[in-house]
């Protein structure tokens, strides 16, 4: 018996969601469009049924709320976003965002669908089919790469800021958090860019954290509420806070080579000049007064 049960919608809401999401996908692809004008238009015929240049005439407030050029995201702020990358997506990452709140988006037929349209035009690459549910939040999403049939539930924190890379079949749980960057523990601003890597066909359990830097192997299970902050074999199943590799599947036909193994690995950086990549002298760490022992 399959796990999961097909489901539609009628027909006639079906054609109407595909014509428009085939029209959306056909705008998006021509270089020339104003994305922002192109977000604000469409977010205002979907939630107050009239073009933005009337709204913005009779509730200016409202037509406000809707143009991603009014907005800010918490991306803006940090100095290792690229501003010209980011503001070509940041309208789209709105676009997405905006519609999560709405009826299309709690739907989970026509949510997944407009964020399948929409991933192609936000993410550095994109897969085949890839399913996300609603409430996902990404930092840059330009630093995102997904293989094959990645699914993400709903209120996951994927950072991308400093590269994440999913390989095919992967699936991410609900309230999931992966980072990509991290805090130097004595100096918050003094942030390093660490590329995190999950493998093929790995399974991330609900309320786990995956810290910077960290590679997860093919086939890998991370059990629920886990901290992973360090490397986790293909086929290892890792639990515990922080996480522990307690056993390993036996997988004797599991294709190789191992995808998590070819991708490329982009070294460490510090995005802000001001932070070298060593601690400067009079830096560092000690015990507890009450944990030394005598």
């Amino acid at each position: 018996m399959p796990w999961l049960l097909p489901k539609t919608i009628t027909p006639d809401a079906d054609q109407m969601l595909k014509r428009w999401l085939g029209e959306l996908s056909e705008r998006l692809s021509d270089p020339a469009v104003d994305r922002y004008a192109l977000v604000r238009d469409e977010l205002s015929r979907i939630l107050h049924a009239r073009p933005y240049a009337e709204l913005a005439e009779v509730a200016p407030m409202a037509a406000l709320a809707l143009d991603p050029a009014n907005a800010t995201l918490e991306a803006e702020y940090y100095i290792a976003t690229d501003p010209e990358q980011f503001r070509r997506v940041k309208p789209l990452l709105w676009f997405w965002k905006a519609l999560d709140l709405t009826p299309l988006g709690q739907s989970v037929h026509s949510g997944v669908a407009i964020r399948r349209a929409l991933a192609p035009f936000i993410f550095k690459r994109v897969g085949k089919n890839p399913k996300f549910f609603q409430n996902v939040e990404f930092s840059v999403g330009y630093n995102l790469e997904l293989g094959d049939d990645v699914v993400v539930h709903r209120y996951c924190l994927l950072d991308d800021i400093g590269g994440l890379v999913i390989g095919d079949g992967t699936s991410i749980s609900d309230y999931v958090d992966i980072y990509s960057h991290t805090h130097h523990v004595l100096n918050s601003p003094d942030v390093t860019l660490k590329q995190t890597i999950i493998g093929s066909g790995v399974r991330i359990t609900t309320r786990s954290t995956v810290l910077a830097g960290v590679t997860i192997g093919d086939d890998a299970l991370i059990g629920t509420g886990a901290l992973v902050n360090r490397d986790v074999p293909p086929h290892g199943i890792a639990l515990g806070r922080p996480a522990k590799t307690v056993r390993c599947k036996l997988r004797l036909d599991w294709p190789q080579p191992y995808f998590h193994e070819t991708v490329p690995r982009i070294p460490d950086r510090k995005p802000n000049p001001d932070f070298p990549h060593f601690i400067a002298p009079g830096y560092g760490t000690c015990q507890p007064e009450e944990t030394k022992e005598a």
